[in-house]
């Protein structure tokens, strides 16, 4: 998936990014909630809220903000972004397994799952289908 690096939401979750890296987590959410509401279009909003996921105190918190990355990247009319659901979906089984549901861990785990053939043949695709299936194995 291409990103327009033109973007105003683009420009502030870089930014965001370069600050998590140098230990500002603060101020990297401060710039990914800019970021959002800066978003003029689905695929900037899911990368935002994508983002802004990472630095929620609670796992209930950090399950609302998946579960809206994951419905915005499900709005977008784009073949390439099919590349994103595994983790996404990943992402919102894992918080579910957090809060001790099972069912519907197991459920977003399957649909990861579903997806990993839109994933590449790489480091990042099997690090994401080896957390796929750690997280089905874990609650079997």
């Amino acid at each position: 998936m291409e990103f327009n690096q033109d973007s105003k939401t683009i420009q502030l979750c870089i930014q965001g990014m370069e600050l998590e890296g140098q230990g500002q987590p603060s101020a990297a959410l401060l710039l990914f909630q800019q970021a959002l509401d800066v978003a003029n279009n689905n695929t900037d909003k899911f990368t935002a809220a994508h983002y802004i996921a990472r630095h929620q105190n609670s796992v209930a918190d950090k399950l609302k903000w998946d579960e809206i990355a994951l419905q915005l990247a499900l709005n977008i009319d784009d073949d390439t972004v099919k590349s994103t659901y595994p983790s996404l979906y990943l992402n919102v089984a894992k918080c579910y397994e957090d809060l001790g549901n099972h069912a519907n861990a197991l459920k977003h785990y399957e649909l990861a799952n579903s997806f990993t053939h839109f994933l590449p043949d790489d480091g990042y695709g099997n690090m994401i289908r080896a957390g796929i299936w750690q997280g089905m194995k874990r609650i079997s």
